[in-house]
């Protein structure tokens, strides 16, 4: 049986980030992937020029014909810009079996444009953290659904993480990735145990989409069957050698995107 993930977000038309991202990992991961647009941006790699919400009820008509049709193994969620669209996905999710859920809360692109409307976090934090398997917050995302700074040090990060799960979130990905230091350090707080994923700093500044792709290879990970923290473990080493590979791309002039087939494209 073929492996399947869906995601539930926007579309890039620069291709680096949100719905484009995500079949790019999951294609490079060998999980077949299907889709649910629940906006359209206009965007490229020096930001986001505008954004076109898709209209609920044809949000809500991709879900059923996706669900009601697809063996579903994972769900990836990611840019939902409205509370409208956000108490859709949440009814949809309930209607079908949607498999492990993967709740990226995408609020701003690498660009710093926002992507989420101030009166949509609450909506988020009250229909979908309780719904998500895992949420994969970074630094600045969960300081805002926590409405604190953000975290400054390791010891703050596990104290926001527990604050999440506090608020509904059942496991919480903290992402360190926009913190300072040599090391990139993610991490993993569930009621079993504290898990931090480390991996060198980058130098680079084509990081477009690691949120997104980070989150889908998490959801491929567990459309193939993978336990939660594996499937992590094995989604921080997909993104940080994507991260290494970046510059070898060179699209566009600004955030260029990370390396989805680092390990399939040759030359």
């Amino acid at each position: 049986m073929t492996a399947i993930a869906v995601t539930i977000a926007g579309s890039d038309s620069g291709g680096g980030a949100g719905v484009q991202a995500d079949l790019k990992t999951f294609s490079a991961l060998g999980v077949y992937g299907a889709s649910v647009l629940t906006a359209l941006t206009a965007q490229n790699t020096l930001g986001v020029t505008g954004i076109h919400d898709v209209p609920t009820a044809f949000i809500r008509a991709q879900i059923d014909a996706v669900y009601s049709d697809l063996d579903v193994g994972a769900t990836k969620i990611g840019m939902l810009s409205q509370p409208g669209v956000i108490r859709t996905v949440a009814a949809g999710l309930d209607a079908h079996e949607v498999g492990p859920i993967v709740l990226d809360p995408v609020m701003v692109a690498a660009s710093g444009d926002p992507l989420l409307a101030d009166e949509a976090i609450d909506v988020l934090i009250a229909e979908l953290l309780p719904r998500a398997d895992l949420v994969t917050p970074n630094l600045h995302e969960a300081a805002r659904m926590l409405r604190r700074n953000p975290a400054e040090n390791e010891a703050e990060m596990v104290d926001q993480a527990q604050n999440l799960r506090a608020m509904g979130a059942r496991v919480v990905l903290l992402k360190g990735g926009h913190g300072a230091g040599s090391e990139c350090a993610d991490v993993l707080v569930s009621d079993a145990d504290i898990v931090w994923l480390r991996a060198p700093r980058l130098e680079t500044l084509n990081t477009h989409g690691t949120g997104c792709t980070l989150s889908s290879a998490i959801a491929a990970g567990l459309a193939k069957g993978a336990h939660l923290d594996a499937a992590v473990g094995d989604a921080k080493t997909y993104i940080t050698a994507a991260i290494e590979a970046a510059d070898d791309l060179g699209i566009g002039h600004g955030h260029g995107p990370v390396h989805h087939f680092y390990n399939l494209w040759r030359g």
